[in-house]
Protein backbone atom coordinates (compact mmCIF):
# COMPACT_ATOMS: atom_id res chain seq x y z
CA UNK A 1 0.00 0.00 0.00
CA UNK A 2 1.51 3.13 -1.19
CA UNK A 3 0.99 6.56 1.74
CA UNK A 4 -1.70 9.04 0.31
CA UNK A 5 0.23 12.26 -0.50
CA UNK A 6 -1.37 15.42 0.67
CA UNK A 7 -2.61 17.24 -2.33
CA UNK A 8 -0.60 20.44 -3.45
CA UNK A 9 -2.07 23.97 -1.91
CA UNK A 10 -1.67 27.15 -3.69
CA UNK A 11 -3.90 30.26 -3.71
CA UNK A 12 -4.25 32.47 -6.99
CA UNK A 13 -6.15 35.94 -6.42
CA UNK A 14 -8.21 38.23 -9.30
CA UNK A 15 -10.05 40.55 -9.74
CA UNK A 16 -12.71 41.68 -12.89
CA UNK A 17 -15.36 43.76 -13.66
CA UNK A 18 -18.09 43.00 -15.60
CA UNK A 19 -20.51 45.87 -17.16
CA UNK A 20 -23.74 45.93 -19.08
CA UNK A 21 -26.15 48.58 -20.30
CA UNK A 22 -29.65 47.68 -20.34
CA UNK A 23 -32.11 50.67 -22.48
CA UNK A 24 -35.09 50.88 -21.30
CA UNK A 25 -34.51 48.54 -18.04
CA UNK A 26 -35.17 50.17 -14.80
CA UNK A 27 -32.54 49.68 -12.00
CA UNK A 28 -35.12 47.82 -9.65
CA UNK A 29 -36.29 45.58 -12.45
CA UNK A 30 -32.18 44.34 -13.23
CA UNK A 31 -32.10 44.62 -8.94
CA UNK A 32 -35.27 42.61 -8.85
CA UNK A 33 -33.81 39.27 -10.74
CA UNK A 34 -31.27 38.83 -8.05
CA UNK A 35 -33.26 39.61 -5.15
CA UNK A 36 -35.59 36.44 -5.62
CA UNK A 37 -35.77 32.60 -6.44
CA UNK A 38 -38.16 33.23 -8.85
CA UNK A 39 -35.52 36.17 -10.39
CA UNK A 40 -32.67 34.05 -10.04
CA UNK A 41 -34.13 30.85 -11.65
CA UNK A 42 -34.77 32.57 -15.11
CA UNK A 43 -31.16 33.38 -15.52
CA UNK A 44 -28.73 32.06 -12.67
CA UNK A 45 -28.09 28.49 -13.56
CA UNK A 46 -25.21 26.84 -16.13
CA UNK A 47 -24.71 27.73 -19.17
CA UNK A 48 -26.02 24.45 -20.98
CA UNK A 49 -28.18 21.84 -20.50
CA UNK A 50 -25.89 19.59 -19.30
CA UNK A 51 -26.72 20.44 -15.53
CA UNK A 52 -29.48 20.25 -13.57
CA UNK A 53 -30.44 22.32 -10.44
CA UNK A 54 -30.51 19.56 -7.36
CA UNK A 55 -31.07 22.02 -4.49
CA UNK A 56 -31.67 26.07 -4.37
CA UNK A 57 -32.28 28.06 -1.44
CA UNK A 58 -32.06 31.85 -0.73
CA UNK A 59 -32.65 34.20 2.24
CA UNK A 60 -31.75 37.56 0.44
CA UNK A 61 -31.13 40.11 3.36
CA UNK A 62 -28.25 41.22 5.39
CA UNK A 63 -26.73 38.35 7.17
CA UNK A 64 -29.22 35.99 4.80
CA UNK A 65 -27.73 33.11 2.92
CA UNK A 66 -28.14 31.32 -0.66
CA UNK A 67 -27.25 28.05 -1.52
CA UNK A 68 -27.17 26.70 -5.28
CA UNK A 69 -26.06 22.88 -5.98
CA UNK A 70 -26.30 21.30 -9.49
CA UNK A 71 -25.31 18.22 -11.02
CA UNK A 72 -23.69 17.69 -14.25
CA UNK A 73 -24.80 15.21 -16.90
CA UNK A 74 -21.21 13.29 -16.21
CA UNK A 75 -21.53 13.00 -12.47
CA UNK A 76 -20.15 16.42 -11.31
CA UNK A 77 -21.36 18.22 -8.60
CA UNK A 78 -21.41 21.65 -8.32
CA UNK A 79 -22.23 24.34 -5.47
CA UNK A 80 -22.28 27.92 -4.50
CA UNK A 81 -22.80 29.25 -1.23
CA UNK A 82 -23.30 32.51 -0.61
CA UNK A 83 -23.81 35.67 2.33
CA UNK A 84 -25.10 38.66 1.64
CA UNK A 85 -23.38 41.46 3.26
CA UNK A 86 -24.36 44.63 2.06
CA UNK A 87 -28.15 45.07 0.50
CA UNK A 88 -29.41 48.65 -0.73
CA UNK A 89 -32.56 47.94 -2.61
CA UNK A 90 -32.28 49.12 -6.21
CA UNK A 91 -28.95 49.96 -6.01
CA UNK A 92 -26.15 47.80 -4.45
CA UNK A 93 -25.79 44.25 -3.27
CA UNK A 94 -22.65 42.79 -1.77
CA UNK A 95 -21.99 39.17 -1.35
CA UNK A 96 -19.09 36.49 -0.45
CA UNK A 97 -19.78 33.15 -1.79
CA UNK A 98 -17.76 29.85 -1.85
CA UNK A 99 -17.80 27.30 -5.48
CA UNK A 100 -17.25 23.92 -4.47
CA UNK A 101 -16.85 21.59 -7.30
CA UNK A 102 -17.66 17.81 -5.74
CA UNK A 103 -17.22 18.80 -1.93
CA UNK A 104 -13.96 20.21 -2.97
CA UNK A 105 -13.98 24.25 -1.98
CA UNK A 106 -12.52 25.86 -5.28
CA UNK A 107 -12.54 29.31 -4.21
CA UNK A 108 -13.81 32.33 -1.95
CA UNK A 109 -15.13 35.39 -3.60
CA UNK A 110 -16.32 39.02 -2.66
CA UNK A 111 -18.69 39.93 -5.58
CA UNK A 112 -20.45 43.54 -6.13
CA UNK A 113 -23.27 44.25 -7.75
CA UNK A 114 -24.35 48.28 -8.56
CA UNK A 115 -27.46 49.45 -10.47
CA UNK A 116 -27.34 52.23 -11.63
CA UNK A 117 -29.52 54.79 -13.76
CA UNK A 118 -28.53 55.46 -17.02
CA UNK A 119 -30.98 57.37 -19.22
CA UNK A 120 -34.75 55.27 -19.04
CA UNK A 121 -32.01 51.58 -18.60
CA UNK A 122 -29.75 50.54 -15.96
CA UNK A 123 -25.74 50.35 -16.38
CA UNK A 124 -25.07 46.91 -13.93
CA UNK A 125 -21.17 46.60 -12.59
CA UNK A 126 -20.11 43.98 -11.28
CA UNK A 127 -16.86 43.85 -9.49
CA UNK A 128 -15.59 40.31 -8.12
CA UNK A 129 -12.46 39.94 -6.34
CA UNK A 130 -11.25 35.90 -6.25
CA UNK A 131 -9.11 33.53 -4.07
CA UNK A 132 -8.80 30.54 -6.15
CA UNK A 133 -7.56 27.63 -4.14
CA UNK A 134 -5.12 25.00 -4.93
CA UNK A 135 -5.31 25.02 -9.12
CA UNK A 136 -9.05 24.43 -9.76
CA UNK A 137 -10.44 26.89 -10.93
CA UNK A 138 -8.94 30.31 -11.82
CA UNK A 139 -9.32 34.25 -12.20
CA UNK A 140 -9.69 34.01 -16.28
CA UNK A 141 -12.08 30.91 -15.96
CA UNK A 142 -14.32 32.40 -13.40
CA UNK A 143 -14.64 35.25 -15.27
CA UNK A 144 -15.18 33.70 -17.96
CA UNK A 145 -18.03 31.99 -16.63
CA UNK A 146 -19.59 35.10 -15.09
CA UNK A 147 -19.22 36.62 -18.38
CA UNK A 148 -21.80 33.65 -19.71
CA UNK A 149 -24.18 33.99 -16.65
CA UNK A 150 -24.72 37.80 -17.15
CA UNK A 151 -25.29 37.32 -20.95
CA UNK A 152 -28.06 34.38 -19.49
CA UNK A 153 -29.57 37.47 -17.46
CA UNK A 154 -29.26 39.87 -20.73
CA UNK A 155 -31.28 37.81 -22.72
CA UNK A 156 -33.88 37.35 -19.27
CA UNK A 157 -34.38 40.98 -19.04
CA UNK A 158 -34.94 41.56 -22.60
CA UNK A 159 -38.52 39.00 -22.07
Amino acid sequence: MTPQTEPTRSVSHGVFTIERTYADVRPQRVFDAFASIEGKNGWFTAPNDNWKIVERTMDFRVGGRERLKGQWKSGMVTEFEATYFDIIPGERIVYAYEMHLDARKISISLATLEFKASGTGTRLIMTEQGAFLDGFDDNGSRERGSREIIDKLTAYLQH
